[in-house]
């Protein structure tokens, strides 16, 4: 997919504010017992005993601050954690001291390439594409820009691919005294149970493709603890820019709806050089909420997702979206299991360019594609971190096992399912993934049909002159991708 960046080495934190409690208790008690010791003094005719007794309330004393200190660190929610996280490791690389500041400004970046070998038949006209015996090419250069000055925080990333660019997050934000942030500009819409939703891997899971993880859109957003509970609320005027490329809108990093310049007749072919038609995502409500489990043999985070926008119609009329979602992390000792159940719709006429109401383009990396606008999502993610302390040339590696489904409610529609098998490894700066991944239904794994040959564009729902597509998948037929991402972080 030639866009992931390393993620958090784990997936929730949970909020400990008992603890926090317990550690001000504590604290009070200790400074009560020592505004006390005069006191003592006076009454005291063993000075010994009275210096025992001094040196223990210190001890106490510096056992309460330390505690403190941990469960003030503990009261951030989940879901600014994984974002704390994933900014640490994405700067993550060479020494604080080595890296480039100005005055409240940390700058850093990443450059990345990858290596493909799968079911490439003659390669293909479809989005990161590689040769059957094997590709290797410059997969992103990007620069970040970290802005912490008191309570004032921003973020800024710029990227660059093969023939486009564009602006993948600038915000600027407010950390509070009660440890809740607000985000202005383009900034990670909350959705799902982290950052990349359940997934580990370079691929994702299908929540990505349909622009229901890691997207990011321009709009204000709040994310504040009440409790055990960890809440997200949201308000996006539109989705992110379009970059710079050739494409009529897709030049993006997370999936939206877009506007296109191809049609589709009702018998599935594709005319390309058309009009302008399509979607602008407008008016957008999200509100996430995370519930954390802290006295359990295994710690868990349970939660709900919901979000509703409208649709801006391009020579079609207007519509409407919603996605509702419920999701889990478990994670015991090294082990994570993160699960998520998705329901979305797009509410759109059948007046418009694609001829029915069950597909609309959505777009990202400079291509867009028919996306099926009515389905059940279901995906599941099992990761185990091994820190590997006795090897000197890797800190950590991750394997995991991920399966997705886009399961459309147009009977005509083949399901969409994603399955990867891989590991990250990480090493100083380095963050490698090693994926196979396997699919019937996702363009960017293989592009053989039935019949041995690449896929066509032509047709969507033709088994040879369609595509293995997140939308009519008309070419359902399993392909293989194995893909190493090798990136680099300073």
């Amino acid at each position: 997919m030639n866009n992931y960046e390393p993620r958090a080495l784990s997936a929730s934190s949970n909020c400990q504010r008992p603890a926090h409690r317990r550690a001000r208790t504590l604290l009070a008690l200790s400074l009560a017992s020592l505004a006390g010791a005069p006191q003592l003094a006076t009454a005291a005719t063993d000075p010994a005993a009275l210096e025992r007794r001094v040196l223990e309330l210190q001890r106490q004393l510096d056992q309460a601050e330390a505690e403190l200190a941990a469960a003030k660190a503990e009261t951030l929610s989940a879901t600014k954690k994984a974002e704390v996280a994933e900014a640490e490791l994405a700067k993550a690389g060479s020494p604080q001291a080595d890296k480039i500041t100005v005055g409240p400004v940390t700058i850093g970046g990443a450059i990345r390439a990858n290596y493909i070998l799968g079911s490439y038949p003659g390669g293909g006209n479809g989005p990161s594409r590689g040769g059957n015996g094997g590709n290797f090419a410059l997969d992103t250069f990007r620069i970040n820009m970290d802005l912490k000055y008191e309570q004032l925080v921003g973020k800024l990333e710029y990227r660059w691919y093969d023939g486009y660019n564009f602006l993948h997050t600038g915000w600027l934000g407010w950390d509070f005294d009660d440890g809740s942030q607000l985000q202005v500009g383009v900034n990670r819409v909350p959705f799902g149970p982290g950052p990349y939703g359940v997934s580990q891997s370079w691929f994702f899971d299908q929540h990505y493709y349909v622009g229901l993880s890691d997207d990011m859109d321009l709009g204000i957003k709040y994310i504040t603890d009440i409790g055990n509970w960890s809440l997200d609320f949201a308000y996006y005027a539109r989705s992110e820019w379009n970059g710079n490329g050739t494409s009529q809108d897709s030049a993006r990093y997370g999936y939206d709806a877009v506007v296109w310049d191809n049609a589709v007749a009702p018998n599935g072919d594709v005319t390309y050089g058309v009009l302008p038609n399509g979607y602008e995502e407008r008016n957008q409500f999200n509100v996430r909420a995370i519930y954390s489990f802290n006295d359990t043999a295994v710690d868990t985070d349970l939660g709900v997702s919901l979000q509703y926008g409208q649709l801006k119609g391009r020579r079609t009329d207007d519509g409407h979206h919603w996605a509702a979602s419920v999701h889990m992390t478990n994670s015991w000792n090294n082990w994570l299991l993160a699960t998520q159940l998705t329901r979305y719709k797009y509410d759109i006429d059948s007046d418009n360019a694609l001829s029915t109401d069950e597909l609309f383009p959505m777009g990202a990396y400079e291509f867009a594609w028919p996306v099926a606008s009515d389905a059940w999502l279901p995906a599941i993610s099992l990761s185990y971190l091994y820190e590997t302390n006795r090897i000197p040339w890797l800190d950590s590696v991750r394997p995991y096992v991920e399966y997705s489904s886009i399961i459309k409610e147009d009977n005509n529609f083949n399901d969409s399912q994603l399955v990867t098998l891989g590991a990250a490894w990480a090493r100083g700066g380095w963050y490698i993934y090693t994926d196979l991944a396997f699919s019937d239904g996702n363009y960017f794994v293989g592009n053989e049909t039935e019949a041995g040959t690449p896929e066509g564009y032509t047709n969507l729902f033709s088994p040879t002159g369609g595509v293995g597509d997140f939308g009519a998948n008309g070419n359902d037929h399993w392909n293989y991708r194995f893909n190493i991402n090798f990136g680099y972080y300073f």
